[in-house]
């Protein structure tokens, strides 16, 4: 059993910033890629940002320079921090990971989401 947990997440006004993190737990063997995905009312879930193992990072190109993501390998940990928050980034942020299993099983998992709002 593997289970991600978000933390992090809230109300901030215009300008703020806020830093969410995730760890993994569970029958870990080991972690690939991990990051950061949302979902605003209405619209797809979109990448936010994404760090492999060798912290190659790709970003969603309207982020660049305000979200900044790492990762803590020991404690298999990721976090995005969030800097010049505006209206527009308001969704429910959710954690991402591949991970790999004792047995050697890999598959993709999911965070149960935490809100991120943005307003004044």
């Amino acid at each position: 059993q593997v289970e991600l947990v978000e933390s992090g997440g809230g109300l901030v006004q215009p300008g703020g910033s806020l830093r969410l993190s995730c760890a993994a737990s569970g029958s870990i063997f080991s972690i690939g890629a991990m990051g950061w995905y949302r979902q605003a009312p209405g619209k797809q879930r979109e990448l936010v940002a994404r760090i492999t193992t060798g912290d190659s990072i790709n970003y969603a190109d309207s982020l660049k320079g305000r979200f900044t993501i790492s990762r803590d390998y020991a404690n298999h940990t990721v976090f995005l921090q969030m800097n010049s928050l505006v209206p527009e980034d308001t969704a429910v942020y959710y954690c991402h990971a591949v991970i790999t299993n004792r047995w050697s099983v890999s598959r993709t998992y999911w965070g149960q989401g935490t809100q991120v709002t943005v307003s004044s």
